[in-house]
């Protein structure tokens, strides 16, 4: 996925678990094969081509595209599966692998996982007796310092996305042109449960821009949110001052 996966994971029965990582690290190969759309054999590509249908395709895609058509329909449009008018549903792949993933070593009976895909990480458990997992959240205009610290203290399973141009340039769509959102943010971070939706609902508040993406994510459930403005200004939904640390 054109990006640096890693996993941290505590406790369990250490052969079990070791198979478990092993089968979940070919399960994220897999998922890059079949979504990629920069590879022309993908069944993204070729479904897009009208090459396949989504009947002919794994399961999994007609799973992330039902996903990715809640996301949109519950961001109003904001959050697209198409990119200049073709079918594209990587702002909702990668979260939802790597939260695949993450549950994958859990079930083989791991009591503490995290899974960090170019910088988006779930967590499941906890690493050890009374220690949260910590995330810390890249600061976009200042290369590496910190803009928050992520606890995940209390929390069976924490999620925490980020999308902005610090790394990647500009590559969110905005779904009302086709093209590259053009807005006053450059890093958007969300806190929810699951990496699935903390990854589509920062996108999607990443293309609204500062104050309507502020306002949307305040409306969201058991969603906090980081907004940080290209002027350096740091806006914060309600409850996300209980989850620094």
């Amino acid at each position: 996925m054109g990006t640096v996966f890693s996993f941290d994971v505590r406790g369990g029965e250490p052969v079990a678990v070791q198979t478990a990582v092993r089968e979940a690290v070919a399960q994220l190969h897999r998922v890059n094969e079949v979504f990629s759309t920069y590879r022309d054999d993908s069944q993204v590509s070729r479904l897009a081509r009208g090459e396949l249908t989504v009947a002919e395709c794994d399961p999994e895609v007609a799973e992330v595209l039902e996903l990715g058509a809640e996301a949109e329909h519950l961001s109003d449009g904001w959050f697209s599966m198409r990119y200049e008018g073709r079918l594209d549903p990587t702002g909702i792949v990668k979260g939802w692998a790597v939260e695949r993933a993450a549950r994958r070593v859990a079930l083989a009976g791991a009591t503490g996982v995290s899974v960090n895909g170019g910088g988006d990480v779930q967590l499941l458990g906890v690493p050890g007796p009374e220690r949260p997992w910590r995330v810390g959240v890249s600061d976009p205009l200042r290369p590496g310092g910190l803009a928050a610290v992520v606890s995940a203290a209390g929390a069976a399973e924490l999620a925490v996305a980020t999308s902005g141009t610090a790394e990647r340039g500009a590559h969110i769509v905005d779904p009302r042109t086709g093209r590259s959102a053009v807005t006053d943010l450059v890093a958007v971070t969300v806190v929810a449960p699951t990496l699935t939706w903390a990854d589509c609902w920062a996108t999607a508040a990443f293309a609204m821009g500062s104050r309507e993406g502020l306002t949307w994510l305040e409306s969201l459930p058991d969603v906090e949110a980081l907004l940080i403005t290209a002027g350096d200004e740091v806006l914060i939904t309600g409850g996300l001052a209980a989850r620094l640390g």
